[in-house]
């Protein structure tokens, strides 16, 4: 099956954040691809990319990068393709890659995950895809249900314990 994401990083350190990503498409079975390329590194590979996505089916773009951050920015630019950024702490508690992304300019959104936020990047990515598919959306109801769950059934577990509270 051709992919509809692609998850791309700057550089394969990125690899154990953006693998979470990967993690989510695959649980919500949409097929993805999984690339290293540079902005600084490897511009003229990170603008064949960008520019042939959408003729090769890609409808979301996942791109990661730390320090400088310029790669999901780049691809913005130069692709009609909606991209996520997510920044990776790679240096000043990754708080430099996160202002990198989220500061776009004017006409070059570039939606922008927490730090190392690749989770929740490809949760956003199966949501923009579940907007045509309605058997993805129910997938997606079903995960959201399974976090209230979670949380529900952990606080029923807390009002179970008992508390000594000692007065002065």
């Amino acid at each position: 099956m051709d992919p509809k994401v692609s998850i791309i990083m700057g550089s394969t350190s990125d690899l154990p954040v953006m693998e979470k990503a990967a993690k989510v498409l695959n649980d919500f079975c949409i097929p993805f691809e999984i690339n290293a390329l540079s902005a600084h590194r490897t511009p003229a590979e990170v603008e064949a990319f960008a520019k042939g996505a959408r003729e090769r089916g890609i409808e979301v773009i996942i791109a990661g990068a730390g320090m400088a951050a310029h790669l999901p920015g780049v691809i913005a630019a130069m692709t009609p393709v909606p991209v996520i950024g997510v920044p990776i702490n790679a240096s000043l508690d990754g708080m430099d890659a996160l202002l990198a992304i989220a500061q776009m300019p004017p006409g070059i959104p570039v939606a922008t995950t927490a730090i190392n936020g690749a989770m929740n990047a490809g949760i956003l990515a199966a949501q923009i895809l579940a907007v045509g598919d309605n058997a993805l959306k129910a997938k997606i109801v079903d995960f959201k249900e399974s976090l209230k769950k979670k949380i529900v059934d952990a606080n029923n577990e807390l009002a179970k314990v008992k508390y000594d509270y000692k007065t002065n």
